[in-house]
Parts: structure tokens; C-alpha cells; sequence
């Protein structure tokens, strides 16, 4: 039977992964739903996607029976709020990344999932694509040796886009998208002397690749790293190409959406209540790493004190 869903918000991203369903066996995945705070735009929305029921309100789609689980793609500064409302409706929940505005919104939700005893996952699709999974198995067979260092560069130009340098829209370099942070770089120390350095920037046009160094070899994860198709293992290249969308993305290689889904039927079809990819406790320890580089680069939002 298919995994019915219903998409909470019919803006950009909601697009590129109704868009990436449609690349999944249909008998597996069915769209059912489209709610958004406009009846008019889901409308829209149901038509172009050919989805059989739109909603114009999020309230709606909480209270339908008729659903296995919510795609939650509404901007994130609205996920804690709304999120909550799924949740204390007893809905599974994929909610898009990232999770929340700070580690205590995250745990909130992480709570109420499990006080409802239904699934939730952040959407870190990244984990779910074949490259991921083939790093996870190169580093468990030590194909590079000890780990040693990894570095990683994430931006692009985007001070133009109201939702990347609004403090009120969750914007800035760290979380995603003038009054917040336009460039951080970021070192972490491990244990065995091991490295993390991460740059991140809405200004500035990034390499957006990354490169896991151990004593015996390297691993690049040729850019975009964060929805990668192509590895280098010891300078030997590996390619894991994308469907093909039947619609224009808003977004770079969107159809790999279709991976995060997924992972979520089949953690549905296990009785799973979190997804061993995306753990909750990696979602909140995220956002914990997260809350600390922004208090040192001195960005607050106004969630922070509430």
C-alpha cells in the first residue's frame, strides 16, 4: 500500500519534492494533500502537481484521518509552531531543514513526537543519498586510514533573497538563509586529534565541495557536497547520477528529495519512530553546535529568548 502524504506549505521547496515523488514507484508514494494558509494557491498548487485534495489552512490537514505522514515545508521559522500542531495530532512528520530556530525548539518537538508516539525526522536529505551511504562505508572499512581532518565550504550569493538576510525570516550563513551572519568559519576539535573545518557564507561563491583526509588517502565529495553525485576515493572518481525531473527544480538536484522519502516509508513500514539515518538526537545535537557558533559570532534570534 502506498505511503499517503500530506505537503504542509506550497512554496519552492515543497515544489522540488513533490516534483521528486513523482519519480518513485506511484504504488509506493501518493501525495493526498496540499494544504497551505491559501485555499487558492494550494489549489494552484494540486492542479500543477496533480494532487486530488487542497486545503486552505494547516489546521485541515492536521485533522485528516487519511494520511500517514506530513511533509512539513513551510519557512522554518514557522516549523516549531506548526510542527507542534502535527504532532499533538498524532502525525508522522518530515519536517525540512533546519529543524528549528535553536536547540530548545528542537527538543520541544523531539518531545512531543514522542509524548504522541509518532515518527519525526529532520530532513537532512544529504544522509540519504547513495554517496553518503558510501562514504559511511569507505570510513568503516578505513579505506583512507585513521581520520584525520575534514573540510567543508557551503555558500553562495545571496544577499539579494529577503528570507537569507531577514534576522525575523531565520536568516544567515549558519542556518540557512545586515543583522545576521553573512560568513562563519567554523573549527572543531575532536578527539585523537581530530579536525572539522567548515566555512559557510551568503555572500560569497563557495567551492561547496568537501574532503575527508585520513593518514592513508583522502575522500573528496565533489560539490554540490550537500546533494553530491560524484566521490573521489584516492583519486579514483565514482558517479551516482539523479532521476530526471518532469518538471523545472527550484532548487540544485532536487530530484534526490526523492531519497529522504524513502527512508521515511520504509522506517513507517518498520513500526520505526525515528529514522536511523537522521537520528533525533543527531538533530538536536546539531542545533546545539549550532546555538554555540552563534553565540560566539554574537547572532541572536529573537526565539532565543522566548
Amino acid at each position: 500500500m502506498a505511503t499517503r502524504w500530506g505537503i504542509c506549505g506550497a512554496g519552492k521547496i515543497s515544489h522540488d519534492f513533490s516534483v521528486a515523488m513523482k519519480t518513485l514507484p506511484p504504488g509506493d508514494h501518493q501525495i493526498a494533500v496540499i494544504a497551505s494558509r491559501s485555499l487558492e494557491r494550494s489549489k494552484e498548487f494540486a492542479k500543477k502537481h496533480g494532487i486530488p485534495k487542497a486545503y486552505g489552512s494547516y489546521e485541515e490537514l492536521a485533522n485528516d484521518p487519511d494520511i500517514d505522514i506530513v511533509y512539513l515545508g513551510v519557512l522554518h521559522t514557522e516549523h516549531w509552531r506548526v510542527g507542534l500542531l502535527f504532532l499533538k495530532a498524532g502525525k508522522n512528520v518530515l519536517c525540512e531543514k533546519p529543524f528549528a530556530m535553536n536547540s530548545r525548539q528542537v527538543k520541544d518537538l523531539v518531545t512531543a513526537a514522542k509524548q504522541n508516539n509518532v515518527f519525526l525526522m529532520e530532513a537532512i536529505w544529504s544522509r540519504c543519498f547513495p554517496v553518503h551511504a558510501e562514504v559511511r562505508r569507505l570510513l568503516a572499512e578505513e579505506a583512507v586510514g585513521e581520520l584525520k581532518l575534514v573540510k567543508s565550504y557551503f555558500g553562495s550569493p545571496q544577499l539579494h533573497i529577503p528570507r537569507s538576510v531577514e534576522k525575523e525570516l531565520g536568516g544567515g550563513a549558519l542556518l540557512g538563509y545586515r543583522r545576521v551572519d553573512e560568513s562563519v568559519v567554523v573549527v572543531m576539535k575532536f578527539s585523537r586529534n581530530r579536525m572539522a573545518f567548515c566555512a559557510f557564507s551568503i555572500a560569497a561563491r563557495l567551492p561547496n565541495d568537501a574532503v575527508i583526509a585520513g593518514t592513508k588517502g583522502s575522500i573528496k565529495v565533489l560539490g554540490p557536497m550537500h546533494c553530491p553525485t560524484t566521490l573521489v576515493v584516492n583519486d579514483k572518481e565514482m558517479k551516482y547520477p539523479l532521476p530526471e525531473p518532469c518538471l523545472p527544480l527550484n532548487f540544485t538536484n532536487s530530484t534526490g528529495l526523492c531519497y529522504e522519502a524513502e527512508e521515511v516509508r520504509q522506517c513507517l513500514l518498520k513500526g520505526l519512530k525515528e529514522s536511523p539515518r537522521m537520528p533525533l538526537a543527531d538533530s538536536v545535537l546539531l542545533t546545539e553546535i549550532m546555538d554555540e557558533i552563534r553565540k560566539q559570532v554574537g547572532v541572536a534570534f529573537s526565539q532565543d529568548s522566548q
